[in-house]
């Protein structure tokens, strides 16, 4: 019988750094990971060189493989203020260990990132009363700055690092599977007994294989979202209804950003505009960055964004999310977010959707001579220039729009015309598999961690919840 310690689902940071941990807490357990994208240093995204998405087989490189989807969009680790008296980005991973286990969780992560090649700069600490001046001004406009210091790995950078994490998973005894897909999870009389897995590129039924462990971690990510629904409903996992953000890449000069990009690097600004009182947020700022598409399962295009330490752009590009929480008797937020980037992906061909922001404003779309003549110079060539508001809801931009007329009083210039929204920016964090303290679901030895299941966001949070997880199982 093939039997292992413990099998851990997806590559991202999460199980990354659970089987690192493993390796330092104890070298005979027998752990392995299955991915079902490639090896980080055979991950690479074609659109660069041929300027279009050709929408990679069988899974889009920027979306799976080692590291994760959220490696390869920047690369910020985002830590804390040591006065902070709560955990302000990441998710929830402090509600299930407290506050001041998770800092020391986030200390004791960082340092392996730092041991790794990450950058020894932190970005957001040197201008103390700068900051201060912008969060009060901020404050006027009914919006709250959050300011955390953040360390910039770069997407090439982070490339680097992961590779070397890579490597010594594997000089440790990590049994890793890639190219391998989860095709059901084994569950018997209410407990977990290993996995079913095919070969991702073939995908033929009748090659399908077990692997058996009483302990197996989902470490899928955003990207496993629609999997994991489907396996919490075949196999009665208990969840609850989850949270979707839906919203737009926003790219606009970094002239406009320049104060914010260099007191913060990453300015993470939330209002609840009216009428609505939805909460809306900026996410995933990238100085000097550029706008990216990334293909989830079924083909659907969405929009992200990344920076380099090297290569510059003259534009910032963040995202401006709007977060929905839907009530009885609709359950299915994955679905409405799905139906809204197949509407847009319908309208751009399959291609990101891009708008001027003068045009919403006018009542038209935008076509592609405007979009020539545009002082802001997109830097997703692939994206389509169209009417992004036949697709997103009536409620969902009007929130956008109040949000950016209220930043613009904050930071002038973010109400500029010729700004570009692209669209859709959807983050599937599926339902949310409710855990105990100990990360353990209503299936026996069936744990969760990271971005995936609910519990965090964000590279930082993820890496930590799998150090964490990792105790636990040695206990």
């Amino acid at each position: 019988m093939n039997k292992y310690d413990v099998i851990i689902i997806g590559m991202g940071p999460s199980s990354i750094f659970c089987a690192y941990e493993m390796t330092k807490l104890n070298k005979n357990k027998k752990i392995l990971l299955i991915e079902q994208g490639k090896r980080v240093e055979q991950r690479n995204c074609p659109i660069e060189k041929l300027g279009k998405c050709v929408k990679c087989k069988p899974y889009c490189n920027i979306t799976s493989g080692f590291s994760g989807a959220g490696a390869f969009s920047d690369g910020k680790l985002s830590l804390y203020n040591k006065d902070d008296e709560d955990i302000y980005v990441g998710g929830n991973l402090h509600k299930y260990i407290g506050v001041e286990e998770t800092k020391k969780l986030i200390d004791y992560t960082d340092e392996i990132y730092l041991k790794f090649g990450a950058d020894s700069r932190l970005e957001g600490t040197q201008y103390p009363e700068e900051v201060k001046e912008l969060k009060n001004k901020a404050k006027k406009e009914d919006l709250t700055l959050i300011d955390i210091p953040i360390r910039h790995l770069g997407t090439e950078k982070a490339h680097e690092l992961y590779g070397k994490l890579e490597q010594y998973l594997e000089e440790n005894g990590i049994d890793m599977m890639f190219e391998t897909k989860v095709e059901d999870l084994i569950i018997k009389d209410g407990e977990v007994k290993g996995v079913k897995i095919i070969d991702a590129k073939n995908n033929n039924l009748k090659d399908i294989k077990e692997v058996y462990s009483d302990k197996v971690v989902i470490a899928i990510g955003r990207k496993g979202a629609n999997w994991l629904v489907d396996m919490c409903e075949k196999h009665n996992i208990d969840t609850k209804a989850g949270v979707v953000d839906i919203g737009i890449r926003y790219e606009l000069p970094d002239k406009v950003m320049e104060k914010v990009n260099k007191y913060m690097y990453e300015g993470k600004f939330v209002g609840r505009p009216g009428p609505f009182k939805d909460k809306v947020r900026t996410f995933c700022q990238n100085p000097s960055g550029f706008v990216s598409a990334e293909v989830y399962d079924n083909n659907l295009s969405l929009v992200n964004g990344h920076s380099y330490k090297e290569r510059k752009s003259e534009n910032t590009n963040l995202a401006i999310l709007v977060s929905h929480n839907f009530t009885y008797p609709f359950n299915k937020p994955i679905e409405y977010g799905r139906n809204v980037a197949k509407n847009l992906n319908e309208l751009g061909n399959g291609n990101i959707v891009v708008q001027r922001l003068g045009d919403i404003f006018r009542g038209k779309r935008t076509w592609e001579e405007e979009l020539k003549n545009n002082s802001v110079v997109p830097t997703l060539k692939s994206a389509v220039p169209g009417d992004i508001t036949f697709a997103i809801g009536y409620r969902t931009m009007t929130d956008i729009l109040q949000f950016i007329r209220s930043l613009d009083k904050v930071v002038e210039g973010f109400a500029n015309p010729d700004n570009l929204l692209y669209g859709p920016e959807i983050k599937f964090y599926s339902n949310q598999l409710i855990i105990d303290e100990n990360f353990e679901t209503s299936i026996k030895g069936l744990y969760s961690i990271g971005d995936g299941g609910g519990m965090t966001r964000g590279l930082m949070m993820a890496s930590a919840s799998g150090v964490q997880m990792a105790r636990i199982l040695n206990d």
